[in-house]
């Protein structure tokens, strides 16, 4: 991963008041996440942020994994309302207490794209899930071509922001080379889709082969 730690630990309160943008299209995202955990699934959530969706999730799940590289991050998730089946952590996938732990499912929201080595991260999940074993992801590609001049201006100005430290590292992911990676990384594909639709923030359940 990129080193962006310090910008997120800087806008981590801000983030931890902020509104969801589509209420419809993450209350279906949960919806479909639900279909597929179990009253004992061990679940990792990496990525989390302030820890909303873990804590949310929380009911359908044996016990719950939430970890950010972020300091700020888990300093917001601490201080929520708290579940007895969720614990948050600060560290990243690599994290050598993570070595000694199988999980029944990985979950990764709005964070794929934020990560610049994504075949070592995704190689790195693979060796956390027992065969058979899920990997959900939800992940904004603005690669898409069709997305118009409004994104092909925010793909020139986020190098801009970047040099100003106002924004982090991102991949202007599409939806083929996204699958393609999870493919590669020795998962297959068993449920897709995009909620929302434009931009596409495109949903996928992947099996550990």
């Amino acid at each position: 991963m990129k080193p962006d730690a310090k910008f997120w630990d800087r806008i981590a309160p801000k983030y931890a008041l902020q509104a969801i943008d589509d209420v419809p299209a993450y209350e279906l995202t949960l919806d479909r996440v639900r279909d597929h955990l179990a009253p004992d699934a061990r679940v990792l959530e990496f990525g989390c942020g302030t820890g909303a969706t873990a804590l949310t999730l929380a009911p359908d799940a044996g016990s719950i994994l939430a970890i950010d590289f972020s300091a700020g991050m888990i300093a917001q998730a601490n201080a929520r309302f708290g579940h007895d089946s969720v614990r948050f952590m600060q560290a990243d996938v690599f994290h050598d207490d993570l070595s000694g732990m199988a999980f029944d499912v990985v979950m990764a929201f709005n964070v794929l794209h934020l990560i610049d080595d994504l075949d070592a991260v995704l190689t790195r999940v693979h060796s956390l899930i027992p065969p058979g074993g899920l990997f959900i992801s939800k992940t904004p590609c603005i690669g898409e071509r069709s997305l118009g001049l409004k994104f092909s201006l925010i793909r020139l100005a986020i190098p801009l922001m970047q040099r100003f430290g106002k924004a982090p590292f991102v991949r202007f992911e599409t939806i083929s080379a996204l699958d393609a990676t999870l493919e590669r990384a020795g998962f297959d594909i068993v449920e897709t889709g995009n909620f929302p639709v434009r931009p596409p923030n495109h949903f996928v359940v992947a099996k550990r082969r």
